[in-house]
């Protein structure tokens, strides 16, 4: 890079909230022609440098350059005056509005809105770099890729050259990230200087051109992608050693735990979520389930845990001697006094799963309150509890009485789960257990639930990396659109199959 110029520098930025440093004096030199991936664990201070960078955030000391002017970046009016845009990882998009709608909402251009015009520009903009939109296409009626790239098209529609993409590939198939990364790398080629913040290390070695890593606020350092690995690449985020590899062991003596028959269920305005699911979940087994976002993963795992009205069809617990309870219908607590022990980590972690404004002791007390029949709460066993999971899964906050909601969501992930696999489980239903968590503590996760399985419990985990499914799981149940698109053996099973199934291009393959 000696021979190049920095489209943005950032020089000795601080940010703070309250006693927590965010960023200390952090360097951070960005190019144009360029894919510079930031990283760092949870909590490392990447967004809120990005932030910064896009006016969302103020920093307390430090300057901004672009191209070697000093800048004062106090809004993202500032940011887009600077042509720097920031495409985050939850959309900013009106549903009712179509494309173009979206795309020109709040600029103020001389004369009439004319949307004919701006739908030209859009098209022009998509066919520079190999985009597809459709300009008078309603938001709702497009996947999550298409709302992406309306987002993308919109920062550039704007005059942006300076790109920074928040988690990207989220929950995109591998079909999806392909077209996007063949997108960005046109977006590059044409002089676009673009950041991308991510977990995914294989993304990171396939598409950027450089890394920046962060640990705990501070600039750890930078180099050319090519020259490093992904195993090193971790070393620096997390300060030591740390093992990449998912273990798989063996199932341990499968049986049959849950059976699901014919399974369909209808969201409140009559949209048939699942449609006659049926499959066997064994215990001492992962059964991975697969699908784009919104595909009825959320709604399955809620049926069988008691929180979802279900249409039709049977859920059925198999004991060990064999005899069968249906679950259908039933509370989460007429499934508990059954004798069914059920452990659920629900996708909305401080929604469904834990209490913002109660303390972590507290939080592990609502999983075990209601064993007990004295008319005083036993708190010691609930407080000891979260002294064990704050040990071991290493979760960072200043003590067990601190409320979950100033937790980083890393660390509220690890107190969740924590607090579901304490229970003794002989079903484990997990909802994107390590959704936006660093690589550190996404493998903290894995083992986790590798003990598990290795205890005999039946898991059920639901992801949306499917290279870790594939590493993970010991099968996988696609879902498509809310339908069965097959189940296949997660050892030896192709990814690109797999993203085909789950976008109906696959057909219907596999059994169990």
């Amino acid at each position: 890079m000696e021979n190049k110029t920095a489209a943005v520098k950032m020089r000795n930025i601080t940010k703070t909230f309250g006693s927590v440093v965010a960023n200390d004096k952090v360097w951070l030199d960005i190019y144009r022609g360029e894919i510079l991936a930031l990283l760092g664990e949870n909590g490392s201070g990447k967004t809120t440098l990005m932030n910064m960078l896009s006016g969302i955030y103020f920093p307390d000391e430090g300057q901004i350059f672009i191209d070697g002017e000093e800048v004062v970046i106090r809004s993202p009016k500032d940011a887009y005056e600077r042509k720097i845009g920031m495409i985050h990882q939850h959309f900013k998009l009106v549903d009712v509005l179509s494309a173009a709608e979206n795309i020109v909402l709040g600029l103020h251009e001389k004369g009439r809105l004319d949307l004919k015009a701006a739908g030209d520009r859009i098209r022009a903009i998509c066919d520079q770099y190999g985009f597809e939109v459709a300009p008078n296409q309603k938001i709702y009626d497009m996947s999550v890729s298409q709302k992406q790239t309306v987002e993308i098209v919109k920062v550039l529609y704007r005059g942006a050259d300076i790109l920074i993409l928040d988690e990207p590939t989220a929950v995109l198939t591998p079909q999806e990230t392909d077209k996007l990364f063949a997108v960005l790398r046109n977006m590059r080629d044409d002089g676009k200087a673009i950041v991308i913040i991510t977990h995914k290390m294989h993304e990171v070695e396939e598409l950027s051109d450089r890394v920046a890593i962060l640990r705990h606020g501070h600039f750890i350092g930078d180099m050319p992608t090519a020259k490093t690995n992904a195993q090193e690449m971790t070393n620096m985020m997390v300060g030591h050693p740390v093992k990449l590899n998912i273990a798989r062991p063996d199932p341990v003596n499968p049986r049959p735990r849950i059976e699901v028959r014919d399974l369909t269920v209808r969201s409140i305005d009559g949209i048939k979520k699942l449609d006659n699911v049926s499959f066997t979940a064994n215990s001492g087994e992962i059964l991975g389930i697969a699908g784009i976002s919104g595909c009825g993963q959320k709604e399955l795992l809620e049926s069988i845990a008691g929180l979802q009205p279900t249409e039709s069809g049977s859920i059925c617990y198999i004991n060990d001697d064999g005899s069968r309870e249906e679950l259908l219908g039933k509370s989460p607590l007429s499934i508990a006094e059954m004798g069914v022990s059920l452990s659920f980590v629900p996708e909305d972690r401080l929604g469904m799963g834990l209490v913002g404004n109660m303390d972590l002791a507290d939080n592990m007390m609502l999983r075990s309150f209601r064993r007990g029949r004295s008319l005083f709460t036993d708190r010691k066993s609930p407080r000891k509890l979260a002294e064990t999971v704050v040990a071991e899964l290493d979760v960072s906050t200043p003590g067990i009485h601190t409320p979950v909601r100033r937790l980083s969501g890393g660390n509220v992930q690890k107190v969740l789960v924590g607090r579901e696999i304490a229970s003794a489980p002989t079903v484990l239903l997990t909802a994107y257990a390590v959704r936006g968590l660093d690589i550190h503590s996404s493998y903290t996760i894995y083992d986790l639930i590798n003990r598990q399985k290795q205890a005999g419990v039946a898991v059920i985990y639901v992801g949306e990396d499917l290279d870790v499914l594939l590493e993970l799981a010991d099968r996988i149940l696609v879902l498509c659109g809310g339908k069965v698109s097959g189940i296949v053996n997660g050892r030896g099973a192709s990814k690109r199959d797999v993203g085909m199934m789950m976008t109906r291009l696959g057909g219907n393959r596999g059994n169990e």
